[in-house]
């Protein structure tokens, strides 16, 4: 049998990169890359953070999520530009699409992130360096900005390759490399492993990936129980995962959103599920389906994740009803800690809206007129992308 061959794609700084190519595309004489600069939210609000920065920023020791106050004290000729997320999707897009000529097998990861399956592709590609050098130049004469390229025999070792030196490379982690390549890391740099994970294995002593690679099970059965297994084959390039899409046992929709900073404020949680829920509510309208389960799916910054679901009286398409049950469900399944993904899901879908029926209602039910507007709001958004019309009730409860 073959081995796997997994490839990682990753773009380069993502947001800032895909900020200085439209820059460059509408006549700006700079490349923001290739200067002190960051993108960030509004300087003259105090919470305005930096989002992305670029190599020369970070020298200043400017960091992600910082401050703009702080990284203009340490960098006083910091240039400062504001996110454009509908450009950034459309540059994910073009990324994410071009990526799908080259297999079936694809799994999109986060927006600038991409897994592809290549195992049994041996006679169609017969040197996957090559192909990966193919791609990396592609990307970057059609598109304008770069990535690194991990490849190995499993996604985590092409995940930690891709990671290797930055930016614009090609970088590989065979099974044979792990040795050499992967175990003298700091633990730290192991995919999948947190801040509070990686605490507790340097108090044990284990500083580095190889250290944890051939550390006593029995020790990290005492401190992680059931990950301790998950971490040792982890620190030993052992992961049989694979890229495929998550498909759920019923029809489902689900969004998910790899955050660019870790979230525990669920004020800031509330605008991203907001934007969710109208995603896959739109969806399930052009479907022509209705929903009886709505779901909220977290991965904490230790990358645990967990969910909590719902299951509806009466069936709905309708974004405010789900957003609804949305809230509820943040609120009640919310632990106040660091988010690094989120996303909502709609589960057990059907064509047909039947409603329960209680002596408590009045005859008529919901205003078919409703429906109506609702495809006029969906038109407009399809037409000029993301929120751009939003009923006034959504508002109110984003708000509240």
């Amino acid at each position: 049998m073959d081995k796997r061959i997994i490839f990682h794609i990753d773009v380069n700084n993502a947001f800032l990169s895909w900020s200085a190519v439209k820059l460059l595309k509408d006549g700006y004489k700079i490349d923001i890359r290739t200067i002190p600069s960051i993108i960030g939210g509004d300087e003259s609000k105090r919470h305005g953070i930096v989002l992305a920065k670029s190599p020369i920023a970070k020298k200043y020791g400017i960091k992600t999520a910082e401050t703009l106050y702080a990284a203009r004290k340490k960098c006083p000729n910091l240039k400062i530009y504001n996110p454009d997320y509908k450009w950034y999707y459309e540059q994910s897009l073009l990324f994410h699409n071009y990526l799908k000529q080259y297999s079936p097998n694809i799994l999109k990861y986060s927006v600038d992130e991409a897994f592809i399956d290549l195992t049994g592709t041996k006679y169609i590609y017969d040197d996957y360096i090559k192909l990966a050098y193919k791609i990396k130049d592609d990307i970057k004469n059609l598109f304008g900005f770069t990535v690194n390229v991990g490849v190995a025999n499993n996604m985590l070792c092409a995940k930690m390759a891709s990671d290797f030196l930055k930016p614009d490379r090609v970088h590989t982690l065979f099974e044979d490399e792990v040795k050499t390549k992967m175990w003298p890391l700091p633990i730290e740099d192991l995919f999948m492993v947190g801040k509070s994970s990686s605490k507790v294995l340097r108090d044990l002593g284990i500083n580095t990936i190889g250290e944890l690679a051939n550390a006593d099970l029995g020790v990290l059965n005492k401190h992680f129980k059931n990950r301790a297994q998950f971490l040792l084959d982890s620190a030993n390039g052992i992961d049989y995962s694979k890229v495929e899409k998550s498909i759920s046992k019923t029809e489902s929709i689900s969004t998910t959103e790899t955050l660019i900073k870790d979230i525990s404020d669920k004020e800031e949680l509330k605008d991203i599920l907001f934007r969710q829920t109208d995603d896959v509510a739109r969806q399930l309208r052009k479907k022509e389906k209705y929903c009886s389960v709505v779901a909220i799916i977290y991965k904490n910054n230790n990358f645990e994740s967990y969910s909590k679901q719902i299951k509806l009286e009466n069936v709905t398409n309708s974004t405010s009803e789900i957003y609804d049950v949305v809230l509820h469900l943040l609120d009640i399944s919310f632990r106040g800690e660091a988010i690094r993904l989120i996303g909502v899901r709609l589960a057990d879908l059907s064509a047909n809206r039947v409603e329960q029926v209680s002596i408590f209602d009045s005859d008529e039910k919901k205003d078919s007129s409703n429906d109506e507007f609702q495809k006029i709001v969906d038109s407009l958004n399809d037409k000029f992308g993301g929120n751009v019309v939003v009923p006034a009730v959504m508002k109110k409860k984003n708000n509240s």
